[in-house]
């Protein structure tokens, strides 16, 4: 009895393996993952076949838009896990995939050592194998082929056979062949992967943000682009990478809001820099009480030269008096009576914005303005964009104007101001946003900062989602620091530093212990810069200031904190202190984290350090230096004892000191 498939046999032989489980790859290689320049990307994958030959696989990789591809050898593993490794040495977008084959001459290799092993006559073996090599030698020009072809007789000659097996077990042919050996019936994954590579300061950096008109050095006097400038070497020796800047452009009159947000503004309150556009300009237009374009740039080239990078608020929303209003339209919702919808979250109402139609049925012409608009800054000198509230708009949008920018400016950086559903958030990081706020402003328990910081580091979201760990911003005064006194602030500070490679503070409020609330249950501060000039005593001694720098000091003098993927938490006997510790690959910076969440009491109690995991011997004593105070401590063991208080020293910024020459004294440790 013969069987009819209805189904066609195809056209060729199908490979024996299978690629699955590959890793990273995002969303079935829809999203790419992110490193910076000189990261190395490790790719794992299950790479099987029937049977028991021995199995060979490359990891291919090269920058997107080039036709040839660089190959790094994939090592197997335990469970037919292979891995493989590549670095990534300039800005843009690299790909990466795989390929696997037979090695039929590791499998004959294999298997003629196991025979030999057992006294077995291998004659027919070692035939097989000559073979095979002059198969090979066939392909390769010049003297290597020539010496495959010489090998493969001193293979099968029949005076020694003890000289046959030497030769045909010996490393030297195995590398041989392994460097040019047949790729017959292997199979390639069927996706190409992407990574985008930003550049360092995309994963490491300390932001200070500040309202420019906020930062004359008299009272009364609304501050310019020239009075930040002067404030640049202070925010420079408190350590910070970014001076980022709320919006900078011209303000609405129609609906401004006064003092503490409200509703009827005085002739003289500027009103909120986010009600963008007035007479004098939109987007592309600065306030002119700030100075003029050129003074702005020259703000940038101030910055650059004092070590600091400018980040500029992109928040793409209209006040009613914005020139777009006039000249387009159509780019705005309207009410059945045919005015512009003003921006609402109910029951809260937002008279002086106007949201944008990123549907309406001009909208490549919106989409374009809009793409023209962060052209226009980069243009100036500006490369690092703090997007407010991407999740009010189209994904798609942001997919396209940022790969844009970056396409022209590949060392453009984007922050994706977004306190929404973790989707969506994750959605944003996905769609080419470079860094991304987070839930740590509301994350104070162990528990919580365990379970969050363990799902942003050690789960897939590492691979496309940096965190920006912002303490406080204008819009968020965080219940902790309202409550927790001044030891409230240096805890949230450590803890950011520490916790996360890039952090920010909102930093003349922050750094000078601002904590009162316009009104008991809410978030705001009270006289918030959002609605109004507020006058800092930029000069006067602020020991704070010294903190802060000294922890930003310690950021940047450990490697172990310029990452996040290597962030562990450890054990603790007591639940008000947190302990976690980052390292460097090769565990030379080794940086241990003991911090008292309680702003209100001294804590005590016992940290666990996984010995082992830091390359530490058990029985062998340690030192541990504490970079905040100089003090250094013998550790031995596993459990080691804590004490911090909350009005002298709440945390414990540790260096493990290795011993290396003597256990006499602390001397000898590096």
């Amino acid at each position: 009895m013969t069987l009819v498939s209805t189904h066609d046999l195809p056209d060729r032989l199908p490979s024996r393996l299978i690629i699955e489980g590959v890793q990273p790859e995002i969303d079935g290689g829809r999203f790419p993952i992110k490193r910076v320049v000189g990261e190395e990307v490790s790719v794992s994958a299950d790479i099987h076949a029937d049977g028991h030959d021995s199995l060979a696989a490359v990891l291919r990789y090269r920058r997107s838009g080039e036709s040839e591809w660089s190959e790094a050898p994939m090592q197997a593993g335990a469970n037919d896990r292979w891995t493989g490794h590549f670095l990534v040495t300039q800005l843009g977008v690299y790909e990466y995939t795989l390929q696997a084959w037979v090695d039929r001459f590791a499998s004959w290799r294999r298997d003629l050592s196991k025979k030999v092993d057992a006294n077995q006559d291998v004659a027919s073996e070692l035939l097989e194998g000559a073979a095979l090599v002059r198969r090979t030698a066939e392909g390769v020009r010049g003297e290597e082929g020539e010496w495959l072809r010489e090998w493969a007789e001193a293979m099968c000659k029949d005076d020694d056979r003890t000289a046959n097996i030497e030769a045909a077990l010996d490393p030297l042919l195995a590398a041989v062949m392994a460097r040019h050996q047949e790729r017959g019936g292997g199979v390639e994954f069927d996706r190409i992967l992407r990574v985008r590579v930003d550049r360092q300061r995309a994963r490491f950096g300390a932001w200070y943000e500040l309202f420019p008109r906020s930062c004359a050095a008299e009272p009364g006097r609304h501050g310019t682009f020239a009075d930040v400038e002067k404030r640049l070497p202070e925010i420079r020796a408190m350590g910070f990478d970014v001076l980022y800047l709320p919006p900078i452009h011209p303000i609405g009159h129609a609906f401004r809001k006064g003092p503490n947000n409200s509703l009827n503004a005085g002739p003289d309150d500027p009103g909120s820099p986010w009600g963008i556009g007035a007479a004098e300009g939109g987007h592309t237009a600065v306030h002119p009480n700030l100075g003029s374009l050129k003074d702005f740039e020259r703000l940038v080239k101030a910055a650059r030269d004092c070590g600091i990078e400018i980040a500029m608020d992109v928040a793409f929303q209209c006040s009613p008096d914005h020139p777009w209003v006039r000249e387009h339209p159509g780019w705005f919702r309207h009410r059945p009576d045919g005015t512009i919808r003003y921006a609402e979250n109910p029951p809260k109402k937002y008279q002086d914005i106007y949201p944008l139609d990123f549907e309406c049925s001009d909208w490549q012409g919106l989409w374009r303005a809009l793409l023209d608009v962060v052209s226009f800054w980069c243009e100036r000198g500006v490369r690092i964009f703090r997007v407010d509230n991407p999740h009010t708009k189209p994904f798609r949008f942001w997919e396209w104007l940022i790969e844009a920018i970056q396409s022209r400016y590949p060392e453009a950086i984007f922050l994706a101001e977004a306190f929404t559903r973790p989707k969506v958030m994750r959605y944003l990081a996905k769609s080419g946003f470079t860094q991304s706020y987070t839930y740590f402003t509301w994350r104070n328990s162990k528990h919580e900062l365990t379970e969050y910081f363990t799902e942003l580091t050690q789960s897939q979201a590492r691979e496309y989602m940096r965190p920006n760990l912002f303490v406080n911003t204008p819009d968020i005064l965080p219940e902790y620091l309202q409550y927790g006194g001044h030891p409230a602030f240096h805890i949230r500070l450590v803890l950011a530093a520490t916790l996360g490679a890039t952090y920010g503070i909102y930093g003349p409020p922050f750094e000078t212990y601002q904590h009162e609330a316009v009104k008991q249950g809410s978030e705001e501060y009270l006289d918030s810069e959002k609605y109004q000039i507020r006058h800092w005593e930029w000069n006067r001694p602020n020991v704070f200031r010294e903190f802060i720098a000294r922890v930003n000091a310690i950021r940047r003098n450990n490697p172990a904190l310029h990452s996040n993927d290597r962030l562990r938490f450890y054990a603790t006997d007591n639940e008000q202190i947190v302990c976690y510790g980052k390292t460097t690959p090769d565990l030379s910076n080794v940086i241990l984290t003991a911090v008292n969440l309680d702003p209100h009491h001294v804590q005590s109690g016992w940290v666990r350090i996984p010995l082992h995991e830091l390359g530490l011997q058990e029985g062998e004593p340690y030192q541990v230096h504490d970079l905040l105070t100089e003090a250094r401590y013998l550790w031995n063991g596993e459990s080691n004892f804590v004490r911090l208080d909350p009005h002298a020293s709440i945390a414990h910024i540790l260096r493990l000191r290795k011993r290396v020459r003597s256990e006499r004294d602390f001397d000898y440790f590096d």
